[in-house]
């Protein structure tokens, strides 16, 4: 586990795991109980924060940390994957 994310666990906000992937066409963030699909991160981050409304009701926040699923990467290129990431998304998005 990565120190941001043993940062955040630290402060008692309600963290959420979600694999990211992308299939070609779009981005994909999925658990066993939530998957979202769509064109851009923009747009994927806003879905999501949709579904998880009721999360972080209240005043709450909720982050969610995205996994980048390195299995969708071909063998001979993961040497060269260092553009791909993982990433932590607060919400509520702050607009």
């Amino acid at each position: 586990m990565n120190k941001l994310v043993k940062m955040f666990r630290k402060n008692q906000i309600k963290t959420l795991d979600m694999v990211l992937t992308h299939d070609g066409e779009n981005w994909i963030a999925s658990n066993k109980t939530i998957k979202q699909v769509a064109s851009s991160l923009g747009e994927l981050d806003l879905k999501i924060e949709n579904a998880l409304r009721d999360e972080f009701a209240d005043g709450k926040r909720l982050n969610v940390f995205m996994a980048f699923d390195n299995e969708a990467i071909p063998m001979w290129i993961r040497p060269y994957m260092n553009h791909y990431f993982n990433r932590i998304l607060v919400l509520p998005i702050q607009r």
